[in-house]
């Protein structure tokens, strides 16, 4: 049956979300507080990188099943959609889910269902949400449904694990989970398994802290690897091929709005009870440090002062522009805070949005002394170390994310240093 849908928040979910219900037989109205986000949308022009994203925009706006505003208006279904993030002193920011609620409220009329998508600790739904929705004056249940769905997508893959995904569905009772329900089977064919809120906020926070706590103990196998000889991304790889082993990779650290985000909003509601999850937080958030450190000791060993460094990859994982939480910031603000010489290069990120930055390549390489990958953007997987040894002062090549064939850059005469990995083949460099 065809809903009208009031969809606040308009960002790297949000948006998505939209279009899916748009192109899917529903009249979509989306929110946002930035007018120039606005005005980009309703002109089918993006704000955001997302594969598939601009054509199925360009035929819903055209089709005028979706349209975007600064201000909400009635509907049949309200989704929140807005960030989540975390305070300076790892506390939840709950502030957007407030103002996204109090938002809706003046618009909100019998029968209607109310989704939050954000990802939030739990209890969020029944402590923060359910308070401000009463202030509608309709009743919990009875005149207005409340649920709560997560989104379970990856940047660059979002419209496909959209339809494919399996998802979950926790309402505050049983009318507001099968509402929900009906409304996602538009487009989802994944199995949609359905609970209370809480149960469905705490599942997503576990998804989430649980790959962090797997990426830190990859993490924490590169740091001993460096130490004892091993190539800790050879060890991974074998120890995966026990069937019951699944261990993550290595990196200079964890980014994006979840995965580096989530874990903290139980070690806030439970900090006595959350060891591991902590402990995993903190060893992922010391990698940019560690690879920052690593960069000075590498200049150092090969004796060149006053490194001119080339970051390649801003954003926090491959092939998109999404720099949230991105590690490639703190490694950037570590260099920073020591005055070190760098030009940042991300050919996904077409503005500059960290100092030192550009968009051409070789302005980045000239007369480097050392090359950084810190994102496994396949433009950097396909980079030929022919063209990019005459443009670089020195040879120096270090690899963060396993994302180069080293043999062929150090066939081609390049130090060659992967993190993880102290089996390292010296070869000679200027001075």
């Amino acid at each position: 049956m065809k809903k009208s849908l009031c969809i606040v928040g308009l960002g790297y979910i949000g948006l998505p979300t939209s279009v899916m219900f748009a192109i899917n037989g529903h009249q979509v109205h989306g929110v946002d507080v930035n007018d120039g986000v606005v005005e980009m949308i309703n002109n089918k022009q993006l704000h955001i990188e997302e594969n598939g994203l601009c054509e199925r925009l360009e035929e819903a706006v055209e089709a005028r099943s979706f349209k975007a505003s600064v201000e909400p208006t009635e509907a049949d279904v309200f989704i929140i959609a807005v960030p989540s993030p975390i305070k300076a002193d790892k506390t939840a920011n709950l502030d957007y889910v407030r103002s996204a609620t109090e938002s809706i409220v003046p618009y909100l009329n019998p029968g209607n269902l109310v989704i939050l998508e954000s990802t939030v600790p739990p209890r969020t739904v029944e402590d923060v949400m359910l308070p401000i929705l009463r202030e509608s004056g309709l009743r919990l249940g009875e005149d207005l449904f409340v649920s709560h769905s997560p989104e379970r997508v990856i940047p660059g893959k979002v419209f496909q694990e959209l339809v494919g995904n399996d998802r979950i569905v926790g309402g505050i009772d049983q009318e507001s989970s099968q509402m929900t329900k009906e409304l996602y089977q538009s487009f989802v064919r994944g199995n949609i398994h359905l609970t209370d809120a809480t149960t469905a906020e705490m599942a997503k926070v576990i998804e989430n802290t649980y790959r962090d706590v797997n990426i830190a103990f990859a993490n924490e196998l590169a740091l001993i690897s460096e130490k004892i000889g091993v190539n800790s991304w050879e060890a991974i790889r074998l120890a995966n091929y026990h069937p019951r082993v699944n261990i993550h990779t290595p990196g200079p650290g964890v980014g994006g709005h979840c995965i580096a985000v989530d874990p903290w909003f139980l070690a806030e509601i439970e900090p006595g009870l959350s060891n591991i999850i902590q402990l995993s937080r903190n060893t992922n958030d010391h990698m940019p440090i560690f690879t920052a450190n690593k960069i000075e000791e590498l200049c150092q060993e090969n004796f060149i002062g006053d490194p001119k460094i080339a970051l390649f990859g801003i954003s926090f994982k491959a092939n998109i522009d999404d720099q949230r939480e991105s590690p490639s910031l703190k490694v950037i603000e570590k260099m920073v805070e020591r005055g070190m010489n760098f030009t940042a290069f991300d050919p996904h990120i077409k503005h500059n949005v960290v100092m030192n930055q550009t968009q051409d390549l070789e302005e980045a390489l000239n007369q480097a002394d050392i090359v950084v990958f810190l994102t496994d953007h396949d433009e950097f997987k396909t980079l030929d170390p022919e063209k990019v040894k005459d443009t670089m002062r020195n040879k120096l090549v270090f690899d963060t994310k396993n994302v180069l064939d080293l043999d062929r850059w150090k066939n081609t005469g390049f130090l060659v240093k992967r993190l993880g990995d102290s089996k390292i083949d010296r070869v000679q460099v200027k001075s």
